[in-house]
């Protein structure tokens, strides 16, 4: 049995661990809110429509910021359809995903659901069709509090006190041909930079992302990103990134390696923006929203959107079914993003319920986690405090995809108000038990409160509406501690937590 050596100190401080690492999306895409999100003939269903067994999941989910509306939608929408009386409300066109959009939830539905699930909301602006004015509409809706127009149409559609909408999103992956508006980066930065610099005429303190781009295999990658900072710059607190990773052609050794990827997407990014940093001599430093990030089979049919004369509401899209190896990649991803907190203050799992998403729906009916909910959730649950860069002693293993991968990758995170350690390790190995020995001495007077191991011998084992709990993170009785030296034995393909305490 392989034995790998990990070091955890308190020396080793990355940054606080950000509460908004842990967001997700959602958007008027597919079912993930029409008989996701609402559902008004599900019997939990609140006066707004929506269900109450998604909020509650939600909340143990443990989702911090929600993006919403788009994402792709975001780039026809038109904020005003979705507000006032919804018998009167009109049936457009979703050109994004060929859908019929009847706005039945918008802005003030939305608003209430975020309260309901104990979440914060991030609001995206339509920069593809749209612009300056059409920004500054909706957050004067939004965030004023009365005497204008748009603000009394809030108070009089029901909402009194201003919603205070802190985090906006600056248009949605103007780098794609796909987008609806794409732009050319400096047409969209210099876009971006007006937008900013009116909505900040109103709100001074809001916090605005620009677009990055859409993936690393984007042909204008970096340059990209040169371009529209360059622009925007002064302007903006941070730059989007969007990475999405599959297993293709039965190579699982690189899918399971696919934050190695999204390790240097965020070291790429944050030197571009150092760059632009520099070269305008500012101290400011611009900083990462990572807010669509996912495991996405892209390729399967239920990816593909309908064509022709069909353009139903809410269509089964994007409905992907996620096995085991699948949440060890999500959870990875989750360690990514984590030892990347100093320039990482932002994050979206996309999406969260039934499109590409650890919550899944029936219409009508009944409700189930996806094995992806329980690395995020318990990543959200237990990283608390500051996180930890760990030392890494492992041999690497060839990847098709991305060179030479650690089989094992590892952060850690510790709360110095109550002593609480949590390490999240996974074991890329698709064929070998490893054992993990952690060098803990650093942080005197700890024990073992609990291990978990989410794993199975059969890696592509998928939950259903009909078992959803035949494969969950087990107790990992292999944990022990002596003399500041953890040992624990982690399967293949697996995600690990392990919990420290005084």
């Amino acid at each position: 049995m392989t034995t790998i050596t990990l070091t955890i100190d308190p020396a080793f401080r990355v940054g606080p661990v950000r509460r908004r690492t842990f967001g997700a999306f959602v958007e008027h895409l597919g079912r993930c809110v029409y008989t996701g999100i609402h559902d008004p003939e599900h019997p939990s269903a609140d006066a707004d429509g929506f269900r109450g067994d998604v909020i509650d999941l939600t909340r143990e989910l443990g989702v911090s910021t929600v993006r919403y509306p788009g994402g792709n939608f975001v780039s026809g929408y038109r904020w005003e359809d979705g507000v006032g009386p919804r018998d009167q409300r009109p049936r457009r066109l979703d050109l994004a995903w060929h859908s019929t959009e009847p706005n039945l939830v918008g802005v003030d539905e939305f608003m209430r659901w975020t309260k309901a699930s104990g979440t914060e909301a991030m609001m995206a602006v339509n920069l593809g069709t749209r612009g300056v004015q059409e920004a500054l509409d909706l957050l004067e809706y939004c965030n004023v509090k009365g005497g204008t127009a748009l603000s009394d149409q809030r108070r009089a559609n029901g909402a009194a006190e201003p919603y205070d909408i802190k985090l906006w999103c600056l248009g949605n992956e103007m780098d794609g041909p796909w987008q609806i508006g794409h732009k050319t980066a400096h047409e969209y930065g210099r876009l971006a930079a007006e937008t900013a610099r009116a909505m900040r005429m109103i709100q001074p303190d809001l916090e605005l992302v620009a677009c990055g781009s859409s993936g690393v295999p984007i042909p204008t990658f970096g340059q990209w990103e040169q371009t529209v900072l360059s622009e925007t710059y002064e302007y903006v607190d941070m730059i989007s990134a969007h990475a999405y990773y599959a297993e293709e052609d039965g190579d699982l050794g690189s899918f399971l390696a696919s934050a190695v990827d999204m390790d240097h997407f965020i070291d790429s990014v944050t030197a571009v923006a150092d760059g632009v940093r520099a070269h305008k001599k500012l101290a400011k430093r611009i900083h990462i929203s990572f807010d669509e990030w996912n495991v996405w089979y892209q390729k399967r049919a239920e990816s593909v959107p309908p064509s022709g004369d069909d353009w139903p509401v809410a269509p089964v899209l994007l409905e992907d079914k996620y096995n085991v190896a699948d949440a060890v990649v999500v959870g990875n991803l989750l360690i990514s993003l984590l030892r990347h907190t100093d320039r990482v203050h932002s994050a979206s799992l996309a999406q969260l319920v039934n499109v590409i998403a650890p919550i899944m729906t029936e219409p009508g009916g009944r409700i189930w986690r996806q094995t992806t909910f329980h690395p995020f959730a318990q990543a959200s649950r237990y990283a608390t405090g500051e996180v930890l860069q760990v030392a890494i002693d492992a041999p690497t293993y060839e990847t098709a995809k991305f060179g030479d991968a650690p089989l094992v990758d590892a952060v850690a995170t510790r709360d110095p108000e109550t002593g609480a350690v949590a390490l999240f390790a996974v074991n890329r190995s698709t064929t070998e038990t490893v054992t993990l020995e952690v060098d803990s001495r650093s942080i005197p007077g700890l024990r073992v409160l609990g291990a978990t191991t989410l794993s199975n011998p059969d890696h592509t084992w998928v939950a259903t509406a009909d078992d959803d709990t035949a494969v969950l993170p087990r107790d990992n009785d292999s944990a022990t501690l002596d003399g500041g030296r953890l040992t624990v034995q982690v399967p293949p393909v697996s995600w690990n937590v392990v919990r420290l305490g005084a």
